[in-house]
Protein backbone atom coordinates (compact mmCIF):
# COMPACT_ATOMS: atom_id res chain seq x y z
CA UNK A 1 0.00 0.00 0.00
CA UNK A 2 2.48 2.49 0.91
CA UNK A 3 4.37 1.95 -2.43
CA UNK A 4 1.50 2.27 -4.60
CA UNK A 5 1.09 5.64 -2.31
CA UNK A 6 4.60 6.49 -3.25
CA UNK A 7 4.29 5.53 -6.76
CA UNK A 8 1.70 7.89 -7.47
CA UNK A 9 3.33 10.91 -5.28
CA UNK A 10 5.99 10.36 -7.24
CA UNK A 11 4.55 9.85 -10.68
CA UNK A 12 2.52 13.09 -10.46
CA UNK A 13 4.07 14.70 -12.78
CA UNK A 14 3.49 12.52 -15.40
CA UNK A 15 -0.01 12.73 -14.44
CA UNK A 16 -1.30 12.59 -18.28
CA UNK A 17 -0.11 8.62 -18.79
CA UNK A 18 -1.32 8.29 -15.46
CA UNK A 19 -4.72 9.45 -16.37
CA UNK A 20 -4.88 7.74 -19.63
CA UNK A 21 -3.39 4.59 -17.96
CA UNK A 22 -6.48 4.97 -15.27
CA UNK A 23 -9.10 5.79 -18.19
CA UNK A 24 -8.14 2.96 -20.32
CA UNK A 25 -8.21 0.28 -16.98
CA UNK A 26 -12.13 1.43 -16.31
CA UNK A 27 -13.03 1.14 -20.11
CA UNK A 28 -11.77 -1.93 -20.12
CA UNK A 29 -13.42 -2.96 -16.82
CA UNK A 30 -16.95 -0.82 -17.95
CA UNK A 31 -16.59 -3.33 -21.28
CA UNK A 32 -16.35 -6.26 -19.59
CA UNK A 33 -18.64 -5.40 -17.08
CA UNK A 34 -21.10 -4.92 -20.10
CA UNK A 35 -20.46 -8.16 -21.50
CA UNK A 36 -20.84 -9.89 -18.35
CA UNK A 37 -24.02 -8.27 -18.00
CA UNK A 38 -25.45 -8.93 -21.83
CA UNK A 39 -23.94 -13.18 -21.48
CA UNK A 40 -26.24 -12.92 -17.99
CA UNK A 41 -28.95 -11.60 -19.61
CA UNK A 42 -28.61 -13.66 -22.77
CA UNK A 43 -28.61 -16.88 -20.33
CA UNK A 44 -31.77 -15.90 -18.54
CA UNK A 45 -33.56 -16.10 -21.33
Amino acid sequence: MGTTLHNKIYLGRHSLLASRRLQAALALGALAGAGLVWAAVRAMK
